[in-house]
């Protein structure tokens, strides 16, 4: 029998979790999960100190025109549809501009995967954004779109992603992700690439200097069990490369989705879940250093308490959000980094900015 106590005291000590007592600590109930989370935020403290950062960013959504249309997701549409959009360069440029006047450091770009998209597409978006903001970090290109813009042009993914790149890329959306278990890919996500395609994308981009974000989507049509073999996966993938900047846990919309609406899925994680899914990440990525906690999924009290249960980044500021908004996500537009400092002096901690690589600003 595994001992919570026990098993978090030797975590603390050094040892590194094994999947089975990651899964016993993600399953906690009741009083149980205070002590995990109290765990998590010693881990916390030891690794990055009392700072809680974020990146003054912007999101930019092209299109939400999509390949995929995700049973989680509300955003995509197909094309005809009469709320469909697609932003000419002109557009782009116009949206960049604007971003540019709020002292940003990154620029998101976010869309659907437009079923036109080829190789020249994606470097022509991203070359328009890097010419109006040449010293911002153009965040973007998930594996999914750098599979399916390869294969459209009959090139590798690694030939995609130099030349996203030599574009000016700067650090790649480890997103697509959800949950790396094909089982579950096939109910939530059929359309995207399955786990070995998307693990070796983020391989060959960190194997020519690109870092990436990653990403868990839980909450939906998966297990415990598959959300700690997706960590387990992650943490594989640091080992070898050490080119993830952070993980963000985000915690599935349920209200205006197809796949809740099927009874596929129940009605998004609970509060439990949440906080576990923070602390247990913290506690079993022992080779991470960032953890976000993702502010409009959560709202923002229970972001705070995140923070004292692992978390130590809030993300960026965003400026819109429509994929959260659009699947209910009322508070996922922008947060100002007022409230950010007003949360994290609360409860004894410094907000700090930061670029999307971690350096300090």
């Amino acid at each position: 029998m595994i001992r919570t106590r026990q098993l978090l005291n030797d975590c603390l000590g050094g040892h590194r979790l094994t999947p089975e007592e990651g899964l016993h600590l993600i399953k906690a109930t009741g009083r149980e999960i205070f002590p995990i989370c109290n765990a998590a935020d010693e881990l916390r403290e030891e690794r990055v100190g009392d700072t809680v950062t974020y990146v003054r960013n912007q999101n930019i959504h092209i299109t939400n025109i999509c390949k995929n249309l995700c049973g989680f997701c509300a955003f995509g549409r197909r094309k005809g549809d009469p709320d469909a959009f697609f932003d000419d360069p002109d557009r782009i440029r116009q949206k960049v501009k604007v971003a540019l006047t709020r002292d940003i450091t990154e620029i998101c770009l976010l869309s659907g995967v437009h079923p036109d998209y080829t190789m020249d597409s994606y470097e022509e978006i991203i070359r328009v954004v890097h010419e109006e903001a040449p010293g911002i970090d153009i965040h973007t290109a998930s594996p999914d779109e750098v599979a399916y813009i390869a294969g459209r042009s009959g090139v590798t993914t690694l030939d995609a992603l130099e030349r996203l790149r030599a574009a000016g890329l700067g650090t790649l959306q480890g997103t697509a992700a959800e949950i790396l278990v094909d089982s579950v890919r096939k109910v939530i996500c059929p359309a995207k690439v399955d786990t070995a395609t998307w693990v070796r994308i983020i391989k060959e981009a960190h194997g020519i200097g690109m870092r990436s974000t990653s990403t868990i989507m839980y909450g939906s049509a998966e297990t415990p069990a598959d959300r700690i073999t997706h960590l387990d996966i992650l943490r594989s993938i640091q080992d070898e490369t050490g080119g993830f900047t952070e993980l963000v846990p985000l915690s599935y919309l349920h209200q205006n989705t197809k796949l809740y609406d099927k009874g596929l899925a129940p009605a998004g994680a609970t509060g439990r879940e949440d906080l576990l899914m923070i602390a247990v990440s913290r506690l079993f990525l022992d080779n991470f250093d960032h953890i976000q906690i993702p502010w409009g999924k959560f709202g923002i009290k229970l972001t705070q308490i995140a923070l004292l249960s692992g978390g130590d980044d809030l993300g960026g500021t965003m400026f819109s959000d429509d994929v959260s908004v659009e699947a209910g996500g009322a508070e996922a537009g922008y947060l100002d980094p007022k409230v950010m400092d007003r949360i994290s002096s609360d409860i004894g901690r410094r907000l700090i900015q930061r670029t999307t690589k971690y350096g300090r600003v």
